[in-house]
């Protein structure tokens, strides 16, 4: 346990300073050891539970005070008294810490949109309920929108935006190097491979391995079932899958999939290796909206006005369907929203990727100004709903009927079992609602 083990090398390197500190009579290091005790009983204090840490605490309250009653003489030499007492107390310290299997686990979560925040929040779940044996910390980190040239735009961080029942840590406030937490579990597979956005240098796998015992990831996305080796590869050969120590998907059939692709187009080549390393144990995803309520979320009042008494259609746009299709992209969001906007039975829910506006930036800028040009004439039209909101799940669990692009919102919206349409970018057909 990464607690337990650093506890104990701070206890060691008391152990050393108070041995340096008899033998040059300083009462200077004194002063330093009862201040590093100090912080190593606070962090027995967080990393074991109550009961657990009621034997320690009176321990280390006595040691602090042997400590203090060394320097309490006139001689410039140490109260010897004082110093064998507190040697013991010290060294007894150690052994009960040796044998203590009770430490917590420091599980840390570093999501960076808020809106991909589904794809770690069951985990986090089972990890905050679990007061006794772990500490869960979310710490939301910034990432910037790139420019075409690769250069940053600007930098964002959507700590305000989280659900108010997570609480969130501020990014600069926490030195992981020094936490090392047990397990970090993160949801961003690219490292500096992403065009769009890239959160900071020090976030990236390959650094984060350095800073905890195990480095998990968990992929933002689901993809639809089946697949095929070849339209996933792009997927799975990603820098944090090199880089985790596990990497967990949303069904067996995925890790079979993705376990075959790495035995064959990477160097280790070796099946057992992956096996261990991919698990197909399921995305939070999937539990998220399978859990939901509409009574679990805040509705606008003008978005209530909008639905009242009519069908809700979820209209979902994604990148891969836009970078594909840029040339059409603006005439089908004019078309659709002419079928929508008259019709006094059905309500419009647009819900555009989160990226959208920077993956336009970033990559197809000469059409960025018609596109945003479009959404502002949709949002001042007031006749549909805008949801740029981090919140996918109310759009699903609020929406009767999905309508839009194939992407991983496919996957989640046909868990609930509700009608769903695929639009087409090559031709235009009156939709039938």
């Amino acid at each position: 346990m990464a607690k337990k083990q650093r506890v104990l090398e701070s206890l060691r390197m008391v152990e050393s300073e108070l041995r340096k500190a008899a033998k040059t009579g300083s009462k200077k290091n004194a002063v330093n050891i009862r201040e590093n005790l100090t912080a190593i009983r606070d962090v027995c204090r967080v990393g074991l539970p109550e009961n657990s840490y009621a034997k320690y605490g009176e321990i280390y309250d006595g040691l602090i005070l042997a400590v203090e009653q060394m320097t309490k003489v006139k001689e410039l030499r140490l109260n010897e008294e004082a110093f064998s007492l507190s040697m013991d107390l010290l060294q007894y310290l150690i052994r009960i810490t040796e044998e203590e299997t009770g430490f917590k686990k420091d599980i840390v979560f570093l999501p960076y949109k808020a809106s991909m925040w589904d794809s770690l929040e069951s985990v986090w779940k089972a990890a905050a309920e679990d007061e006794e044996h772990c500490n869960a910390y979310v710490i939301p980190i910034p990432y910037a929108d790139l420019n075409p040239d690769g250069s940053v735009a600007r930098w964002h961080c959507e700590r305000a935006d989280y659900p108010i029942y997570v609480p969130t840590l501020d990014w600069r406030s926490v030195d992981l190097k020094e936490l090392h937490p047990d397990v970090i579990f993160i949801h961003n597979p690219y490292d500096d491979e992403n065009r769009v956005t890239s959160i900071e240098t020090r976030y990236y796998s390959k650094n984060l391995r350095e800073y905890t015992d195990e480095l998990v990831y968990i992929p933002y996305f689901v993809l639809d079932e089946p697949c095929t080796e070849e339209s996933i590869e792009h997927f799975v050969l990603t820098p944090v899958v090199f880089n985790a120590d596990k990497v967990i998907v949303q069904s067996e059939t995925m890790r079979e999939l993705y376990i075959n692709i790495l035995s064959k187009k990477t160097n280790q080549t070796d099946r057992a290796y992956w096996e261990k390393r991919i698990s197909g144990a399921g995305s939070p995803k999937i539990d998220k909206v399978l859990t939901s309520k509409k009574e679990d979320f805040v509705m606008p009042g003008k978005w209530k006005q909008l639905v009242k008494g009519k069908k809700i259609i979820l209209y979902n746009t994604s990148l891969t369907t836009m970078l594909r299709n840029s040339d059409k992209v603006c005439d089908k969001l004019r078309y659709v929203f002419d079928v929508f906007r008259n019709r006094d039975d059905v309500v419009l829910w647009w819900r555009p990727h989160p990226l959208m506006k920077s993956t336009f930036h970033s990559m197809r800028p000469e059409i960025e100004k018609e596109y945003l040009k479009i959404e502002k004439q949709y949002i001042e039209e007031g006749w549909g709903i805008y949801d740029d909101t981090p919140d996918l799940h109310r759009a699903i669990c609020w929406s009767d009927a999905y309508y839009g692009d194939m992407s991983s919102v496919v996957t989640l919206y046909r868990a609930t079992g509700k009608p769903m349409m695929m639009q087409s970018m090559y031709e235009i057909k009156q939709m039938l609602l």
